[in-house]
């Protein structure tokens, strides 16, 4: 498996298949490169599919330093990835923790991003649950370290938004709770308290996304519910925008769904090729309900 090191000196393990436009996958807080399998199987028949594992995620380096996770330096990941394989240009498609990166990437560098897929991303994001979120997040990186990652991710794989994924596919979330399971603790719990704990609220973004121009697909689990209301802010932020909503899905949407979610994808990756998907037309206003004259 390559290995890249970012800039400042972190050691990433890198997956590269197929041929064609780059898209870059990047993973959930409780997922790594492996969660993309059944996109990379589909994707890599037309396109050239990255997957990596993010810093804290073995065969990935483990920094020990606190101050070697963060938001923004989740967001750089993705460029020093393109820099050391040497596109140009890419698709990035996030979710998620990976989500709230392909957002921070679209926004420090929309010129290296054809487009962006930002999926289940929302969760810390609603002001009222701010607090609630950072404390939680603090909890859960104290569990991975006094539990370890083979014991705690019994409880963190049963959380609510992944009770769907369990429900349709008990296989599929059988096999995301073992690859959960081989995960570092240290890793987690400085992702946890590095990434989660500390990012910005999504809604304090607000001006940054109005003046973002990358073609943008958010998706969102219907019973993923801090996603939902997330989801549509960015909707309405974002100019060059469109929300999809899966039906009947939690929070693990690219294994929930495969099919669908592929589908959504492909066919917004197909009109960003068509320089079809534009910002939402002037004469489209949210406040007219009928036209009088």
């Amino acid at each position: 498996m390559p290995i890249i090191t970012t800039s400042d000196q972190v050691e990433l393990a890198v997956e590269d298949t197929g041929s064609g436009q780059a898209i870059v996958f990047v993973h959930e807080f409780g997922g790594d490169m492996r969660s993309w399998e059944p996109q990379v199987r589909y994707f890599s028949r037309r396109y050239r599919c990255i997957t990596f594992n993010a810093r804290g995620y073995p065969p990935s380096a483990v920094p020990e330093d606190i101050e070697a996770y963060s938001q923004r330096r989740a967001a750089e990941d993705i460029r020093d990835v393109l820099d050391a394989l040497e596109i140009d240009r890419a698709h990035i498609v996030g979710l998620s923790m990976g989500g709230f990166a392909t957002v921070h990437f679209g926004l420090i560098a929309p010129e290296r991003a054809l487009s962006l897929v930002v999926a289940g991303a929302g969760y810390g994001a609603e002001k009222e649950h701010e607090d609630y979120f950072r404390d939680v997040s603090l909890e859960v990186a104290a569990q991975f370290e006094k539990q370890g990652a083979q014991q705690f991710s019994k409880t963190y794989a049963l959380a609510a938004s992944r009770i769907p994924f369990l429900q349709k596919d008990p296989r599929g979330w059988q096999e995301f709770q073992h690859h959960l399971s081989q995960h570092s603790a240290l890793g987690s719990a400085m992702t946890m308290r590095g990434v989660q704990a500390r990012r910005p609220s999504l809604y304090d973004l607000e001006q940054q996304l109005k003046a973002m121009p990358v073609p943008t697909l958010i998706v969102v689990g219907d019973e993923d519910d801090h996603c939902l209301q997330p989801g549509i802010f960015m909707k309405r932020a974002i100019p060059a925008s469109g929300l999809a909503v899966m039906p009947k899905a939690g929070h693990t949407l690219n294994l929930e769904d495969p099919a669908l979610f592929n589908q959504l994808v492909a066919e917004f990756l197909a009109s960003v090729a068509q320089d079809a998907w534009l910002p939402r037309d002037a004469r489209s206003q949210p406040s007219q309900i009928m036209k009088t004259s």
